[in-house]
């Protein structure tokens, strides 16, 4: 049963690696060799496969490799299988379909193998990798560089130790450490690369630190808003990071201290009872601009401490609410039974006046993609902006 289990996987995995190559996210013999290699299957003996219920909303399904007869099938596939929901529920705590939020996942291998080509290694360069997942992108990089050149760190324990085990029975030693990634791991610096499996909203400035000048640091910007870009950005000698958003719609959890604040009822319902008062106006941009890639990464810019909240009025319309629970400000818009929305806005932040603003001028510069827009910080201040001269839009944002 073990052989043919283990001859069904290599073949998998050979498809696997002609998929990726058809889609255009394998691009070179290397990666090609570790995606032919790496058993998959070992990093996901179980997981979580969405189902719709009625009445109950999105219900996730444990899958795993005793009680299903598509596990192997399943685990080879260009998809994202959910590892764990709420930051501590998994597959092996849920005998029936349950409710959650992800927080860890194996991300789909297209998408991974797609920003492994882009951190564009060499042979003997030292990879730092934030958030070691599963482990499956770790178990790739060391077969691409060998064991002595991958360092991973991974905040959640549970999830390390799993990715540890899983590593291990795969035959892959990679430095690996439990801890917050947003501080890197220093002991093994510095790194001619560093990748991180999840989002963030400001680069740290101890991944510059730690990134040798030259180097690049490949990392998915992110925001309250989900607004994603993937960045590329290259370290100079005077310790500033600058680079470029690649193209395509990637997107990840964010890195949990970077996590939107909680709003407990109380403060909502005393900013939203704060908009009786405020005068309503027409809308100039609607919150279906958040359904475009980039113009929901633009207004994210435009407002990056805001985040989105869908209410319902009593017998009344769903009704879009913004708030920034640091100014204090909100705004809310209303859509109109002829068309259109209404806005109305608290606080001392005008909000969507300020989304309004941004919008109309990325407009007006012929809306350019993700792929026109450029990053610098120095890990105090990060700049994001497009364009150049009178067509210049650029953003100011704290790094920390």
């Amino acid at each position: 049963m073990m052989i043919d289990q283990d001859g069904r996987a290599a073949s998998l995995r050979r498809r696997l690696a002609d998929e990726l190559e058809n889609t255009g996210d394998l691009r070179s013999p290397q990666w090609r060799r570790a995606v032919e290699r790496v058993p998959r299957h070992l990093f996901v003996p179980a997981f979580f496969q969405a189902t719709d219920a009625p009445g109950r909303g999105t219900l996730w399904a444990r899958v795993d490799d005793r009680e299903h007869d598509d596990w192997l099938e399943l685990a080879y596939r260009n998809e994202t299988w959910v590892t764990q929901l709420n930051g501590r529920v998994t597959p092996h705590d849920a005998a029936e379909p349950v409710q959650g939020d992800p927080t860890s996942s194996s991300t789909l291998p297209g998408l991974v193998v797609r920003m492994l080509e882009e951190l564009d290694v060499a042979d003997g360069m030292n990879v730092l990798e934030i958030g070691t997942g599963t482990g499956y992108s770790t178990a790739l990089m060391c077969d691409r560089l060998g064991d002595e050149h991958v360092t991973s760190i991974e905040v959640d324990a549970g999830v390390a130790a799993n990715a540890a085990a899983a590593l291990r029975a795969a035959g892959y030693a990679p430095r690996l450490v439990v801890g917050d990634g947003l501080g890197g791991v220093p002991e093994h610096a510095p790194y001619e690369r560093i990748i991180a499996t999840c989002s963030v909203r400001r680069i740290p400035r101890t991944w510059i630190e730690q990134t040798r000048p030259g180097g690049r640091i490949l990392v998915t910007m992110a925001g309250w808003l989900h607004g994603y870009g993937l960045a590329s950005l290259t370290v100079g000698e005077d310790g500033v990071a600058e680079g470029r958003f690649l193209p395509g719609t990637i997107s990840f959890m964010i890195a949990r201290p970077h996590a939107a604040p909680p709003v407990d009822n109380e403060q909502r319902s005393d900013m939203i009872a704060s908009l009786a008062d405020a005068d309503p106006r027409p809308a100039t941009v609607g919150p279906d601009i958040r359904q475009d890639w980039t113009g929901a990464f633009v207004a994210q810019l435009a407002v990056p401490d805001a985040q989105q909240l869908t209410r319902r009025v009593v017998a009344g319309p769903w009704v879009d609410y913004y708030i920034d629970t640091r100014s204090g400000s909100i705004a809310s818009l209303t859509p109109e039974p002829g068309g259109g929305w209404t806005v109305r806005q608290s606080g001392p932040v005008p909000l969507w006046d300020q989304v309004e603003d941004a919008i109309g001028r990325w407009r007006q510069v012929g809306s350019p993609p993700h792929e026109r827009f450029r990053i610098r910080t120095d890990g105090r201040v990060q700049t994001v902006w497009v364009g150049t001269g009178d067509a210049r839009l650029s953003w100011d944002l704290p790094a920390q």
